[in-house]
């Protein structure tokens, strides 16, 4: 079938050409899901989850720094068992930063050690097309397994592809083209028969999906999941610092090799090797990661274990039992899940029917005014834990079972049951009101507009406060060829938003709601820094004879294939031994600038946050023009899976809001419910309200993040907050209510704090528009905006050297850049401007390229077949 046939065929909304074994699409009659016959096994469980409610604690962690140290903790803990489930896993991810005084954190070296003392590893990765997307899994097998014989490697799913019709297909794109990848090849143009032979079948499905899942288990002890694998582009601080160049001394490298990463210009490639890594940390940013996770404790480790057992056992009876004998073997898993009902009744108590119960009597019990005294910070967590349940997405070919999808049970019924506010932070939001938007099925936009259609009707104070990421995949010039898929994703998701015909808003206004803005917000996140570019770099690199980028390729060189010289640590030698050792770059570089005094700063990240610096007041050691250049900014990457529903439920997990996470037979995914009972004092639009200490204190944190009302983060501020719940797990998370800046996050319904949020995202939008031009923006309406506000102003990566240094000539600048023109006052006046950034919450431009027909052109195809590839 050709390509043009397979969109007119999507478009009209034919679902033959998506792969499933099953009629059923989940949760596609109204917005629930009333097929009970086909999840039978576990209707008794609420959300059709195979997993009972159950009890635990948890602690939240906003952002990689603090997550990976937990990790590392607990990994350097383990004395038994370590289960690790990914989508990808880079084992030269560094969990401690920065590496120069970490080398042990590596968490290579981590597994190898913790093998060695006798731990058995399990790891379950992604067997991904290598064709499509660039993880590498052989690698991470490869390398993990080399560690020690206690280390077992599972990829999942095996592509049975048919080259011949793969390199025929690719051939009538590229002639002569037989060795390719996403760099030479052009997916969303293929021919759907290609792709269809590119990803193989297996079990009569074809395999466009993905194992998505991000959970480690250790000793059955404590479990960290959520929206992080251990992988490369993943570690960052809530800061979010996106220059890491250090030409006083290289060893202060935070994001080493790949890790310093901005697939909006080069997507990772080859990532086995550190010297392919194309981005110059000198010219170019890296772009942020805001992500969340966290650690659980108790009888809910139970369920976790018997999913991974279950996903491990379903992969060897299919790729082990009769392969590579003796090697592999199953796994034995609990003997049955943990439920609520089995831990609390233990000593005959039963606790009033239940944690549930118990949540709602200790709520009622402080409403009642009979601890009216009692101060949110006193407020003790419950010895027993929060309520917790498991959810899933998994089908035949993920885990050989029957569809599940109750994580998108769990989304529904959150949204349908939430009383006042909802507030979400996902990757991706693709979704439905009505079956007239397929190929999308899921109906969590048919519950959002089922809501608050009855709010308005009810004259109920209800919000809803998504945020998602401005562009969701990697393209930096969204007009160019390799940006179709990427703009398949846009059209999709605006078609869930505000345009198309059946979206959410022209839902809500066909219902009565003349402002649907009233009742849910879109926005995204954008950061800026400052390069260190100064001129103590280049006298640097005049006295050694070498080039800063050469100088940190040394050291990466020297150090990420790990250190042989002996020494305890990252790179700590005499310089000179380094020197005399081979006259390395590296060492003739640190040679020369440990004699220089550099007081410019390496990162300007700090100065958007809480208390920091004047942005203004920040030295620069060399001419203000160069000063002007060295400011970069990018969007802020939003890769987190959270829900919270009314300050008193979360629900956190692996699972992006569109099809692919959400249908249960297309990506395998895990997400957990949590409903904490220990309550909080609060308010919610002007009244009192009874939050918990979890999802409230988990909000009110994102909240301050975005305005930048917490503290600048540095990478090795350590403290309880980046230990395993395991550790304290009555202590939970060291919040401090009560605070300033919690007075003003505390009532997400209130005129005070509605008028700083709305106004921070409206002047931050503001100050990025006028110093970087970055798309997508609300001024861009057509591709002729889009030429006049971006391209003529960017020179983008990858371009001709001739084509690149015409542009240069013309007065363009590289992408990221600030826009020279925009400030006649020069630095000073940038400075000046820029200093009113406080946090990195912006608009989401809705009406970017709405005068645009078809924005995806052409490109559907990455979504219709495989959907969203970097997920």
């Amino acid at each position: 079938m050709s390509f043009h046939s397979l969109l007119r065929k999507a478009k009209n909304g034919l679902q033959d050409m998506f792969p499933s074994d099953e009629k059923h699409s989940h949760t596609h009659d109204g917005h629930e899901c009333h097929e009970e016959d086909s999840h039978a096994e576990h209707s008794a469980n609420r959300y059709s989850s195979f997993a009972p409610e159950s009890s635990g604690h948890a602690k939240w962690y906003v952002d990689g720094a603090s997550y990976f140290w937990a990790v590392s903790v607990a990994l350097e803990e383990a004395r038994e068992s370590i289960y690790i489930l990914d989508w990808w896993l880079s084992p030269e991810l560094y969990l401690r930063r920065p590496p120069a005084r970490n080398q042990r954190y590596r968490l290579d070296a981590m597994l190898k050690a913790a093998a060695e003392r006798g731990v058995k590893i399990y790891v379950i990765v992604y067997k991904e097309v290598p064709q499509a997307l660039t993880l590498n899994s052989i690698h991470t097998k490869h390398a993990l397994e080399a560690l020690h014989p206690n280390i077992k490697v599972f990829r999942h799913p095996d592509h049975h592809v048919s080259g011949n019709d793969v390199v025929t297909g690719l051939q009538d794109l590229h002639t002569g083209l037989v060795n390719f990848n996403l760099q030479t090849f052009n997916l969303a143009k293929a021919s759907g028969d290609v792709i269809k032979n590119l990803y193989g079948t297996a079990d009569g499905a074809v395999l466009y999906w993905a194992h998505h899942e991000k959970l480690c288990l250790i000793d059955g002890s404590v479990a960290f999941m959520g929206g992080l694998d251990m992988c490369f582009g993943r570690w960052d601080t809530s800061s979010h610092p996106i220059a890491d160049a250090h030409p006083g001394n290289v060893d202060d490298i935070v994001f080493p090799g790949q890790d310093y990463n901005n697939a909006r210009i080069y997507d990772f490639e080859d990532v086995d090797k550190w010297e392919n890594n194309k981005l110059d940390r000198t010219k170019s940013s890296r772009m942020g990661w805001s992500d969340i996770s966290i650690s659980l404790s108790g009888p809910i480790l139970n369920s976790l274990a018997i999913h991974f057992c279950q996903r491990w056992n379903f992969i060897f009876d299919k790729k082990y039992a009769t392969r590579d004998i003796g090697k592999y073997q199953r796994l034995e898993a609990p003997a049955s899940h943990h439920s609520t009902a089995q831990h609390l009744t233990d000593g005959g108590d039963e606790y009033f029917g239940g944690l549930q119960g118990r949540f709602s009597r200790q709520m009622h019990h402080y409403l009642g005014g009979d601890e009216a005294e009692e101060t949110p910070a006193r407020s003790s967590r419950q010895i027993d834990g929060a309520h917790i349940q498991l959810t899933r997405s998994a089908c035949p070919w993920s885990l050989g079972i029957q569809t599940e999808h109750s994580i998108a049970n769990a989304y529904i019924d959150a949204i349908t049951n939430a009383k006042y506010h909802v507030y979400i932070e996902n990757q991706f939001f693709i979704t439905a009101t009505s079956d007239k938007q397929r190929p999308v099925t899921n109906k969590i936009g048919r519950a959002i507009v089922d809501r608050i259609v009855r709010a308005h009707q009810n004259g109920e104070d209800f919000h809803i406060v998504i945020m998602m990421p401005a562009v969701p995949a990697f393209a930096g010039d969204l007009k160019s060829e390799g940006a179709l898929g990427t703009r398949a994703i846009m059209e999709f998701q605006y078609f869930s938003i505000n345009r198309g015909g059946h979206s959410i808003f022209e839902t809500l206004r066909n219902s009565g709601i003349e402002d649907p803005h009233r009742y849910i917000t879109f926005y995204n996140l954008r950061s800026y820094d400052r390069i260190n570019t100064s001129a103590i770099m280049a006298r640097a690199e005049q006295e050694s004879g070498v080039r800063y980028e050469d100088a940190r390729r040394g050291y990466e060189d020297r150090y990420e294939a790990g250190d042989d010289s002996g020494r305890d640590g990252y790179g700590r030698g005499d310089y000179r031994d380094d020197h005399d050792r081979g006259g390395d770059q590296y060492g003739r570089y640190q040679e020369a600038a440990r004699h220089l005094a550099d007081e410019t700063a390496d990162s300007v990240a700090a100065c958007y946050m809480v208390n920091g610096p004047d942005l203004a007041s920040v030295p620069w050691t060399g001419t203000p023009e160069a000063e002007l250049d060295a400011f970069v900014s990018e969007q802020l990457y939003i890769h987190s899976k959270v829900l919270i529903a009314d300050d008193q439920l979360v629900i956190c997990g692996s699972a992006n809001l569109n099809d692919r996470s959400q249908l249960g037979n297309h990506d395998s995914e895990i997400a957990v419910i949590i409903q904490d009972p220990t309550p909080i004092a609060s308010t919610m639009a002007g009244r009192p309200h009874t939050a918990s200490a979890f999802a409230s204190s988990l909000r009110r944190h994102l909240y301050r993040k975005h305005l930048g009302l917490l503290r600048h983060q540095p990478p090795d501020a350590a403290g309880r907050d980046w230990t395993p719940v395991s550790h304290d797990a009555a202590a939970g998370n060291d919040y401090d209510w009560g605070s300033a800046a919690d007075r003003l996050v505390e009532d997400p319904l209130g005129a005070d704090l509605g008028e700083l949020w709305r106004g921070t995202a409206r002047r931050n939008t503001e100050l990025f528009r006028r110093a970087f031009h970055a798309v997508p923006d609300d001024t861009v309406r057509s591709w002729e905006d889009y030429d006049r506000f971006f391209s003529r102003h960017f020179v983008m990566p990858g371009e001709e050297a001739a084509k690149a240094a015409e542009g240069y000539q013309q007065g363009r600048v590289d992408y990221g850049h600030v826009v020279r023109d925009e400030f006649p006052g020069g630095v000073r006046e940038l400075k000046e401007w820029l200093g009113g950034v406080r946090g990195t919450l912006v608009e989401m431009p809705l009406q970017f390229l709405i005068d645009v027909d078809d924005l995806a052109e052409d490109g559907l195809a990455l979504n219709s077949l495989t959907d969203e590839l970097y997920t």
